[in-house]
């Protein structure tokens, strides 16, 4: 069945919008509710990035929940990957997350966590979709679900996260600039740094609900860049909103992007005997990144693009490390999903252990050049399928002769056709790269 609300990454839109609107919310709360109570007694957790908009929809879907029976424990603003970890450790049945991700702030969404802290499988998912056209009903009154807040959940969360590390660990040596992008790390990542013994200046955590991702984080990198120069700081680190995207800078003020950093973890389990099988990247992950795990014998294969896909690949094959070059990376061996905190501290161990700074460890992986168009579309063509693009696809591939390859694809959370073109000569890519983003705009038109 095709879905009618979720996407690659739960319910995303403009706020305001259908179906980002408190009714919906509302109904989503119940629907959500009816399905995981149908087990019998059900809690379920909620937590949100900082945008202003989610006092608002935690307060619709906590009505919701509450009105098919299922117990609330309210989270407050945690990255995503706390409410995956945090919906685990209390044994509830589901974790809610409101946020839009790397969005900025009049954009909103869910996202669901089973309670195993992975993405819901697709049946539940459609369970939840067939409920939401259901008529709307209330339990009696003393079935209603109860809501309390979990008070200590920012430090049981930073507790986690020290613990992907060896409790001698000590970065005291280390000075590093973190941008919390206005966003849901803004209080627990200065935190897990520090008490790791870095020194540690914090950039963009003063959210006031309509700053988030604006001008800062892993999408707006200049303020991060600066500062690590302006420091003189060994790196810098990058959040987006909802803390499951991490991006660097090495202290040459150079950004450092997720294939990158999914190669420097690799390698490093690689050189412990800890790399179970292989890597799963997407396919935007730069080819430099598959030769370069190559040179090393490491398994690489390509997911779709959205970290459901990734994860898949890994639960698939049994492996535990992969990620896409926005900066989502997954650790298997340490949590259930994408986590920027947790990913960013096995990139620093990886450093230590072979006494390289950022700069020095990003060598081995030489990117080849990839230059991606975004081409705003709305409704009716599907500009992918258009068979003057497919066709002009095609003529491209064929003229790299090998060199490089092509990739349109339509966005998962934006109304956007990211148009990808690869190879050895930079030149050459752009040009074909703006000719097919033209050719998409035209068919668009």
């Amino acid at each position: 069945m095709t879905k009618k609300y979720f996407g690659t990454d739960g319910i995303r839109g403009r706020v305001g919008v259908y179906p980002i609107t408190p009714d919906f919310m509302l109904k989503l709360g119940w629907a959500a509710g009816m399905a995981f109570r149908s087990k019998g007694a059900c809690r379920i957790l909620v937590g949100k990035d900082t945008r202003i908009s989610g006092y608002m929809f935690e307060s619709a879907l906590e009505a919701g929940l509450s009105a098919a029976g299922a117990d609330v424990m309210l989270l407050g603003p945690m990255p995503t990957p706390a409410i995956a970890y945090l919906t685990r450790t209390f044994h509830a049945e589901a974790g809610i997350v409101i946020s839009a991700s790397h969005n900025p702030h009049d954009d909103n969404g869910i996202k669901f966590f089973s309670g195993d802290g992975t993405k819901l499988p697709d049946d539940v998912e459609l369970m939840i979709e067939e409920l939401l056209d259901a008529p709307m009903t209330v339990v009696e009154s003393d079935k209603l679900g109860k809501v309390s807040r979990i008070n200590d959940a920012p430090g049981r969360y930073i507790e986690f996260c020290k613990s992907s590390v060896p409790s001698s660990t000590n970065f005291s040596d280390l000075k590093i600039v973190i941008d919390c992008a206005h966003g849901a790390t803004y209080k627990v990542a200065p935190s897990v740094f520090k008490e790791l013994g870095a020194q540690v200046t914090v950039l963009s955590a003063q959210p006031n609900g309509l700053n988030i991702n604006h001008d800062c984080g892993s999408t707006h990198m200049g303020q991060l860049q600066a500062a690590v120069l302006a420091e003189g700081a060994d790196l810098g680190i990058a959040f987006d909103g909802d803390g499951d995207r991490v991006l660097m800078v090495d202290h040459t003020g150079a950004i450092v992007d997720g294939d990158e950093l999914l190669f420097i973890i690799a390698r490093d389990l690689q050189e412990r005997g800890k790399l179970q099988g292989g890597v799963v990247g997407t396919l935007m992950s730069n080819l430099g990144l598959e030769l370069a795990l190559d040179d090393l014998g490491i398994p690489f294969v390509r997911a779709n693009v959205g970290d459901r896909y990734v994860i898949a690949g890994l639960q698939e094959r049994d492996w535990q490390v992969g990620g896409e070059n926005s900066g989502h990376i997954v650790c298997f061996q340490h949590t259930t999903t994408g986590d920027a905190i947790i990913a960013a501290l096995q990139v620093l161990l990886a450093l230590r252990r072979r006494g390289d700074s950022l700069a020095q460890a990003r060598q081995a992986l030489r990117k080849c050049p990839q230059v991606l168009v975004n081409v705003r579309f709305g409704g009716g063509v599907d500009p992918v399928e258009h068979p003057a693009v497919k066709e002009a696809c095609v003529r491209v591939t064929e003229a790299m002769k090998g060199r490089g390859r092509v990739l349109l694809r339509k966005s998962g959370t934006e109304p956007l056709v990211r148009v990808m073109v690869e190879g050895d000569d930079e030149n050459m890519v752009r040009g074909y790269a703006d000719e097919l983003a033209k050719l998409v705009s035209e068919v668009c038109a």
